[in-house]
């Protein structure tokens, strides 16, 4: 992916080929006092988000983004993604997570607000041993 913004296409090209040796460039695309949330997390300060991605790297085999579509209308960008990786704990079979993330730029292009969306339920839970057979049942019972 390769967005015409050039703010938008420096953070682009750091997620998608986001490897542990790059964690210090960090500070490079997200402000000092930048907020991060997702479905498991919610920080401020670019240490405490780079250690949810030194998590993710020791938690996951090979984890990658790959970026499928960027929407930028001035400050605001919207990217939708899917997050493929292995988990270590599990079968080493490749997973693939679908979501989005809405950022919001600082007047030097850096991010000042990140927030991930996507169904941890769905895309993560329902494929793990036992937790997954409870949260597919469970799915059955309120959709019946």
């Amino acid at each position: 992916m390769n967005p015409p913004d050039p703010r938008v296409r420096k953070i682009v090209t750091l997620f998608e080929g986001l490897a542990p040796a790059d964690l210090p460039r960090l500070p490079e695309i997200y402000t000092p006092d930048a907020r991060f949330k997702d479905p498991f997390n919610e920080v401020q300060g670019v240490a405490a988000i780079t250690r949810i991605f030194e998590h993710m790297f020791n938690a996951l085999e090979s984890p990658r983004f790959v970026i499928r579509d960027v929407i930028v209308q001035g400050d605001q960008c919207f990217l939708s993604w899917d997050f493929v990786f292995r988990m270590k704990r599990f079968s080493g079979k490749e997973q693939v997570i679908r979501g989005a993330t809405h950022l919001k730029l600082a007047a030097d292009g850096r991010i000042a607000d990140h927030r991930d969306y996507w169904d941890a339920a769905e895309e993560l839970y329902e494929r793990l041993p036992v937790v997954g057979a409870l949260m597919r049942w469970l799915k059955r019972r309120v959709n019946a």
